[in-house]
Order: structure tokens, then sequence, then C-alpha cells
């Protein structure tokens, strides 16, 4: 896992808590919860290759 992977989930976080936060002050509540919800898709696009990876080096590990 880079550390650049890291950086990148924090930052689109930072983004979606403060969009989150500005659209359900502003009364749009279904608005925030696609907003959350692109987001966790968008992270989620972005780890399931690295765990992936993870499980792969695993079953090389026990299969040595």
């Amino acid at each position: 896992m880079d550390v650049s992977l890291i950086f990148r989930i924090a930052a689109v976080g930072i983004l979606v808590m403060i969009l989150n936060q500005v659209l359900k002050h502003s009364g749009r509540e279904e608005q925030a919860f696609f907003i959350s919800l692109a987001g966790l898709i968008l992270v989620l696009t972005w780890i399931i290759p690295s765990i992936y990876d993870l499980f792969v080096m695993i079953q090389e590990l026990f299969t040595l």
C-alpha cells in the first residue's frame, strides 16, 4: 500500500464530510446521501485491488 493512497482516501473523506455538512444544512439530505455513497464507491475502487494483492500474497506464502 502506497502512502499516496492513504492521502487520497483522507482527502476524499474530508471533501465528502464538508459537502455532506453543507448539503444537510441546506436541507438536501438526499444529495448528501448520494455524495457519501459516491465517496464510498470511489474509495472502494481504490482499495479493492490492494486487498486482492494482499490475499494473493498470503496465498503464495502458504503454498510454499
